[in-house]
């Protein structure tokens, strides 16, 4: 739009305003009854295709320290939240009782060798008296009943005094038994890492584990530096997931960042949730910073990448629309080999062409949570409606359709028009109010006269 000032012989402005302005509009107006949509060139891009699930950041390494005696603690050096190192005294038991029975064990001992000595010279005598017996019986000097007798009083300090040697084998493990658990009394962690549960204090009683009652666990050590996720697959997409797959976690309370992580273990066994949903546990280890710790337990989800697929046709999923075969227009319907009759509902998307719309049968490959790859049906270069979903619903072939961002370009660039129009006519007004002020300065009059004059000039020679 072109706007010029033209000054006239009795000093005053006119306004000349150029049709381009007057044609901008009336190509405008013809163009208002097309539909409003979102329209976008078909293009390549990758489809990432994923698999979501639900799960909590846990540590690689979680270690439960219980008691393996039953005793009263009686120090704990660090808390809750402290970091060990392997070898850090975590807990001590009070080790009093087991002093007692270990040296109740150590004088069984020494009584269990001391009654060997009996024995071992029982024996010696239960065998001499039977090899004298037997001697006097191969001359005829004793009976065969007496020998008997003597020969079952040598077997029977035999067998005493073997009983007394596994009672002193027997005794010794009591000793072993009872040094060990007096050594249980001091719990060194296991591992390096952060105390993330105490729950015992100073004063209170741990017991052991039974088959049917758990141990008292005294605290859990876990590496924080080593967190994985272990997620709740559906069974009905744990097919495509593998070991060594690339995945995306998003941990609820840092929502701000995404994590990376590979899948490093699959459940082969099916778990059931209590609402009846059959899902397998995938862990994924988490790739962290130098240093970088997390907080056990967390919430979070993933999204594993199952397929990968480069340079592909992709369009916004949303896009693609799924019509009856039957609504489809007869020459798309009997002419197209992307569209099966023998089924109800076809894929098609809607292309633009000459501003009208033209349903078109595809092929759809792998999909992503904002793109879908076709494999049939478009080129690279096509004009696709793709929203808004509301008009996407009911939209029918050969129906005009117009870009809701050229539609807005247009609107504001007519304001722009309209805003240097007024501003024109502004600036007339204001040249118009200075002519007629009698304070004017002849020589700036005389000036402007001429300037306008040479404007008026050049434009009639443009």
């Amino acid at each position: 739009m072109v706007v010029i000032l033209v000054a006239l012989a009795g000093g005053g402005f006119a306004v000349w305003k150029s049709p381009v302005g007057d044609k901008i509009r009336s190509q405008q107006n013809q163009s208002e009854s097309g539909e409003l949509v979102r329209m976008e060139l078909v293009g390549l891009g990758d489809i990432v295709r994923t698999v979501s699930a639900p799960g909590s950041i846990e540590p690689l390494t979680n270690v439960q320290i219980s008691s393996q005696v039953s005793a009263r603690v009686l120090a704990v050096p660090f808390r809750e939240g402290d970091k060990v190192k392997a070898g850090d005294v975590v807990i001590r038991l009070d080790p009093q009782d087991l002093v007692a029975i270990l040296d109740s064990a150590k004088a069984g001992l020494r009584g269990q060798q001391a009654r060997l000595g009996g024995s071992e010279a029982r024996l010696i005598n239960a065998r001499l008296e039977f090899e004298r017996l037997r001697s006097l019986y191969e001359t005829g000097d004793v009976t065969k009943s007496e020998l008997d007798m003597a020969e079952a009083n040598y077997l029977q300090a035999q067998s005493d005094k073997e009983a007394l040697e596994h009672g002193i084998d027997q005794a010794q493990a009591q000793i072993d038994q009872a040094e060990q658990d007096l050594a249980n009394t001091t719990i060194a962690s296991p591992i390096d890492g952060v105390i993330t549960a105490l729950n015992a204090e100073v004063g209170e009683t741990v017991i052991v584990g039974t088959t049917n009652n758990p141990g008292s666990v005294i605290m859990e050590i876990a590496d924080l530096s080593n967190m994985l996720l272990r997620a709740a697959v559906d069974e009905a997409n744990i097919a495509p997931v593998e070991v060594g797959q690339e995945a995306t976690v998003y941990i609820n309370a840092y929502s701000e960042r995404e994590y990376a992580g590979t899948v490093r273990r699959i459940g082969l066994k099916r778990q059931v949730s209590n609402d009846g949903t059959g899902t397998f546990e995938v862990e994924i280890g988490l790739e962290l910073s130098e240093g970088e710790t997390l907080f056990s337990g967390l919430s979070a989800s993933t999204d594993i990448a199952v397929e990968r697929v480069f340079d592909a046709i992709r369009v916004p999923t949303q896009a693609v629309l799924d019509r009856r075969v039957d609504d489809l227009p007869f020459d798309v319907r009997t002419g197209s080999e992307l569209v099966d009759t023998n089924k109800t509902f076809a894929r098609v998307v809607y292309k633009v062409v000459d501003g009208k719309t033209i349903v078109t049968p595809v092929r759809v490959g792998a999909s992503d949570l904002t793109g879908s790859q076709i494999l049939e049906g478009l080129v690279e270069g096509d004009e696709i409606v793709i929203g808004p979903f509301r008009v996407l619903v009911n939209l029918k072939t050969d129906q005009s359709v117009r870009d809701e961002e050229k539609v807005e370009a247009e609107k504001k660039a007519e304001e722009a028009r309209r805003e240097a129009e007024k501003a024109a006519e502004d600036a007339a007004e204001a040249g118009d109010e200075a002519d007629a002020d009698p304070d004017t300065d002849p020589a700036t009059e005389d000036t402007s006269e001429t300037e306008a004059e040479a404007e008026a000039v050049n434009a009639g020679e443009g």
